[in-house]
């Protein structure tokens, strides 16, 4: 589950807010399996897209996060959740979206780390009202 600024969010949903202002983030995984999961790294990557293919990544000046942008969860047990939280603050207008990817962060595995990657979020970031 994924919160925006307290907002339930998916693919098809667009969540504005202003420039300037934090925008809380909350992301929720739930283990719907019969078995502990973990560990898991969570990371949230903020991107505009050009709507041409192109994803750009480099949003050092436009959008920072407050805390981190890295979660490290240790172990989810069955039918257990773990909740994540930060918050984003956009510095310029437009629209942005969010990837939010766990991946698997146990390196005594000898397979390749396995990934898990929720619909992005799209935030579209307006001027303050006056």
């Amino acid at each position: 589950d994924i919160l925006v600024d307290g907002k339930a969010c998916d693919c098809d949903i667009v969540v504005t807010c202003q420039v300037g202002d934090p925008v809380p983030l909350q992301v929720k995984l739930t283990n719907w399996s019969k078995h502990s999961v973990g560990p898991f790294a969570l990371t949230m990557m903020p991107y505009q897209d050009y709507q041409n293919g192109v994803h750009n990544y480099d949003l050092q000046d436009a959008i920072t996060f407050v805390g981190s942008n890295t979660f490290y969860i240790d172990t989810v047990k069955p039918s257990k959740d773990s909740v994540y939280f930060g918050a984003l603050l956009f510095l310029y207008t437009g629209d942005f979206y969010l990837n939010i990817k766990f991946h698997e962060d146990n390196c005594s595995r000898e397979l390749p780390l396995s990934w898990l990657c929720l619909p992005s979020v799209h935030i579209r970031a307006t001027e303050p009202v006056a």
